[in-house]
């Protein structure tokens, strides 16, 4: 598995191309714009696009799905209806799907938004805009940031010190350095977290 970086100057967020090159098969991540470098990746690979994984419904995000869909048939996942388009790719709570001949474990963590997900691949987790280097999201309301910090102590900080971050904004982190300087989660108890 190899993952390539794509910045969107538009929305300044992160798109991600996950290829497998066993199969020469891919997945893109959160396509917020589809750039030249982006095609050229794919078809010089050449790869065979398969999927494109949704964060979450924000325009940033997915602003390259439909010219995605114009050039290609991918199966599109996401916790949204209205972007997964079928009853098949809506993602609902936690579980695994495999695409581009990968396990892929989503994760789901409300709070930045009511259908945000997160996916994990390999030693790799996509967090979209849950956490940051550094932070988490912003929330609509107390609740929906205690909902969002708890889910992801119970979810993402939970898992090994090695996992890397991979965010929707920003520079990727470890989970050790967010367990270490994450103000999040250095307050204490979840309860004592406003």
């Amino acid at each position: 598995m190899k993952v390539y970086f794509h910045f969107n100057i538009d929305g300044f967020s992160n798109c991600y191309v996950v290829t497998n090159e066993k199969t020469m098969e891919a997945l893109i991540i959160d396509p917020g714009k589809i750039t030249k470098e982006i095609l050229e990746q794919l078809e010089n690979g050449p790869y065979n696009l398969t999927a494109v994984l949704i964060t979450h419904n924000h325009k940033s995000h997915i602003r390259g799905l439909n010219t995605i869909k114009k050039i290609y048939t991918p199966k599109v996942y996401a916790a949204d209806f209205d972007i997964a388009g079928s009853e098949e790719t809506i993602l609902n709570g936690d579980g695994i799907i495999y695409a581009a001949g990968l396990q892929v474990t989503h994760l789901a963590l409300p709070g930045h938004s009511s259908d945000s997900m997160a996916y994990k691949i390999g030693h790799i987790v996509f967090t979209g805009d849950t956490i940051f280097a550094g932070m988490i999201s912003n929330t609509s309301s107390t609740y929906a940031r205690r909902t969002l910090v708890s889910n992801l102590a119970t979810k993402i900080m939970s898992q090994q010190d090695d996992i890397i971050l991979m965010p929707g904004h920003g520079p990727p982190t470890t989970l050790a350095a967010e367990k270490n300087f994450n103000e999040a989660f250095l307050k204490g108890p979840i309860e004592d977290i406003r």
